[in-house]
């Protein structure tokens, strides 16, 4: 039987309240963003949940004082503001302190790409992955549906360093399910669909659109891997290099800019520096922001990155092969 699709966010914050009564070092902080699971964190454990108000900054800061006193702190806000609004206070507070002093700081975005369709591009987010990848000592983690979320509060817990855990705003469906079998946080990734040719790695929202674009493939005879890398900074990159390595062509797709640091970036790299001998297409969002409002599927067909868009892409990158 398929789990019902949750949001990522309720996933978590489950998970997070579950183990704040067995784990007093549990410290959540948040800026002036809610959800029915958070309304039960703070009635709960008022004496370990902090709203800071719309002042991501402070956020930042406040989290890594607690964490610099023991705690394992949790921060909650929309993703573009708790990554773009407060990155010098990421830099120093968080990237930069913790290389020097133990602590462990979990920032939980939500709302990555564009899944707030309705409030326009000063909600969505195509820059955060290029963001908190270029800052040391920083988890990148991205979840393609709830079950992934949930998994990712294991590793925040045990793991000291900041992460940040970039969400959906929207109930995705769910991928890892029973017959499929729980993600593997310790490789950072999984194998959905095995094929040759053509390998696809995809995180986020986008692993939606590769499942998708991997069936339609398979009807005119292209049989593709596919990849759910959700661990973005952290995966075990061997195995990775030696699954693009059994292919011809590598294609990377991701709900952020194309060409500007992010999973695409980082694979140009792997590729250049293991001498691979494979092309490589990376499908992201063309550079520039749109003020048009429209579903999501209509979107991502304006910017290259909706499931037609991508089709028609991998379609004739393969026949050049």
């Amino acid at each position: 039987m398929t789990e019902k699709a949750i949001a990522m966010r309720d996933a978590l914050l489950m998970r997070i309240w579950q183990a704040m009564s067995m784990d007093e070092k549990i410290f959540f902080t948040c800026a002036d963003f809610g959800s029915p699971v958070l309304d039960k964190i703070r009635e709960d454990f008022p004496s370990r949940f902090v709203n800071v108000g719309i002042a991501e900054q402070n956020l930042i800061n406040i989290s890594a004082g607690l964490a610099l006193e023991g705690y394992k702190v949790f921060a909650y806000a929309i993703a573009p503001f708790i990554t773009m609004r407060c990155f010098e206070q990421l830099r120093v507070s968080l990237a930069l302190l913790s290389e020097v002093r133990p602590m462990n700081v979990n920032l939980i975005g939500v709302g990555a790409g564009y899944s707030y369709v309705v409030s326009g591009p000063t909600h969505q987010c195509y820059e955060d992955i290029t963001l908190m990848r270029a800052l040391p000592n920083f988890r990148v983690l991205s979840s393609s549906d709830h079950v992934t979320a949930a998994a990712f509060f294991d590793v925040c817990s045990n793991n000291n360093g900041p992460k940040y855990m970039r969400f959906d705003a929207q109930v995705l469906p769910v991928i890892y399910t029973e017959e499929l079998g729980a993600p593997d946080m310790s490789a950072g990734y999984r194998v959905l669909r095995e094929g040759s040719g053509i390998c696809m790695i995809s995180t986020g929202y986008m692993s939606h659109t590769a499942m998708k674009v991997a069936d339609r493939l398979k009807e005119i005879g292209i049989d593709a891997t596919l990849i759910d890398l959700f661990n973005i900074t952290g995966f075990d990159q061997s195995a990775v290099i030696d699954l693009i390595s059994a292919h011809k062509g590598l294609v990377t797709l991701e709900e952020g800019f194309r060409g500007r640091g992010g999973v695409d970036s980082m694979f140009f790299e792997i590729v250049s520096r293991g001498r691979l001998d494979v092309r490589q297409l990376n499908i992201g969002v063309e550079g520039g922001y749109r003020f048009e409002l429209g579903t999501r599927f209509e979107l991502h067909e304006q910017v290259g990155i909706g499931e037609n868009a991508v089709y028609d892409a991998i379609r004739d990158f393969a026949a050049t092969l």
